[in-house]
């Protein structure tokens, strides 16, 4: 017997067809003698109904009431989902985050897991039921309800799935697994049939939006399976585990394993981010630790930065500029922060664009291939594409360009790389990703 944990996005749970599609879905694992948790989000587009609703009510509402609000969605979910399991004959129970042990910081709005109790969820599966677990929330030890942020379901699946020692943690969306790019942009992609963590951390921290990044972190941490499939199929999706050597079939001959190393994609995807903006510090004196002055009101603010530029300092003005990117949500409190102290960091303006984009190549492999980023330099190159800043690591490069270009870079690059798939168009099934 399995013990596996399911997590649904919003758009598998869309309405009440779905939730009874979904329903039949999980009642078949059980009944093929699974032990089933299940982590569900909230229905469609509720989260941004509710998110208008408040918008309507007040420009700036306490973020300990925004928790209360939003996590009203997943309940929702959850009741329903159970309803139409005990329909199909298989008992369920629903639990919000707090009553399944969801044990996280005070951060209201992204709050962070610290530890997971599921004491209540163990008994339940004794006792033969299917439990139902609320996404996206949990409880600070303050016994104030918090929310995870962006992809909080996720997150909130593979913690259980780590919590409960589960021997895999199935993420449910609208596509058939992770591809090498959007298929909503790239409709050659190709999916992925196996991915590692460090790939995949790459990917999502790049935008990928199918898994969401501190999920990610966390199966890494804990070493917890993660397979990506569809609930709109009943297709194998994309395995995201260990390196390539844990991916490769340890049944199978010496020939077939060797075989398979020799056959690790180089390049593993491209991700983009519309979700970035840029903040140039225009004039900045370029004296000793004035970066880290800098940077440190910016952490103060509470923001998360990705890529930094320096320009070289004008020898006759003893100046520099230094840009980041930024997400959209943080550029009115980072820009509030760094005027603030204007007058003892003495630069002469802030310039915010929000109009970029962000695309990034991701692959293990490119750390032992030369020609990589002539390749991805060319490809834009001859697509009539501008650089506007570049960053890397040891197994992805990312360049900013004009959020209008985007799209055109994403497609050059992902031909470039010959990625397309030789079996057609990939399908996505409701058309929102998650």
């Amino acid at each position: 017997m399995a013990l596996v944990v399911q997590k649904y996005g919003g758009s598998s749970v869309s309405d009440a067809r779905s939730i009874k599609r979904v329903a039949k879905r999980i009642a078949e694992a059980k009944r093929a003698g699974n032990d089933v948790v299940v982590v569900v989000s909230a229905m469609g587009d509720t989260t941004d109904e509710l998110l208008d609703l408040a918008a309507d009510i007040s420009p700036r509402p306490p973020q300990r009431e925004m928790d209360i609000l939003l996590t009203a969605g997943e309940r929702i979910s959850m009741s329903l989902l159970a309803m139409a399991i005990d329909k199909l004959g298989v008992k369920a129970k629903s639990f919000t985050g707090q009553q399944a042990g969801l044990l996280t910081d005070a951060v209201h709005g992204k709050a962070r897991i610290v530890d997971v109790v599921p004491h209540r969820i163990r008994q339940t599966l004794e006792k033969g039921q299917v439990a139902i677990v609320a996404g996206f929330q949990g409880v600070s030890s303050g016994n104030d309800v918090t929310t995870l942020g962006r992809g909080g379901s996720d997150t909130t699946a593979v913690a259980l799935a780590a919590g409960l020692d589960a021997d895999v943690c199935e993420i449910y969306t609208d596509v058939d697994g992770i591809f090498t790019a959007d298929p909503r942009i790239a409709p050659g992609a190709r999916k992925i049939d196996k991915v590692t963590y460090e790939e995949m951390l790459e990917l999502a921290a790049s935008g990928a939006k199918v898994l969401a990044l501190r999920a990610v972190e966390y199966a890494r941490r804990y070493q917890v399976p993660v397979h990506v499939r569809s609930s709109f199929s009943g297709k194998n999706g994309t395995l995201v585990k260990g390196t390539h050597g844990d991916l490769i079939d340890p049944n199978a001959s010496s020939e077939e394993q060797e075989e398979a190393a020799m056959e690790d994609p180089i390049i593993s995807g491209v991700a983009h981010d519309r979700s970035e903006a840029k903040i140039t510090i225009v004039g900045v004196p370029d004296t000793l630790g004035q970066a880290a002055r800098i940077f440190e009101v910016v952490a103060a603010a509470g923001t998360n930065i990705d890529m930094i530029v320096q320009n070289v300092s004008a020898a006759d003005t003893g100046l520099t500029d230094i840009s980041f990117t930024l997400p959209h949500a943080d550029i009115r409190s980072t820009t509030a922060a760094l005027n603030a102290v204007k007058s003892e960091l003495k630069f002469d303006d802030l310039q915010v664009d929000d109009e970029i984009g962000k695309v990034s190549l991701v692959g293990a492999g490119m750390k032992s291939h030369p020609g990589i980023s002539a390749r991805l330099f060319g490809a834009l190159r001859d697509a009539g594409i501008n650089i506007e800043m570049i960053s890397t690591s040891e197994i992805r490069i990312s360049v900013v360009t004009r959020a209008d270009n985007l799209d055109d870079a994403v497609r050059a690059i992902h031909t470039a790389f010959e990625l397309d798939s030789a079996e057609g168009e990939a399908v996505v099934y409701a058309g929102t990703g998650r």
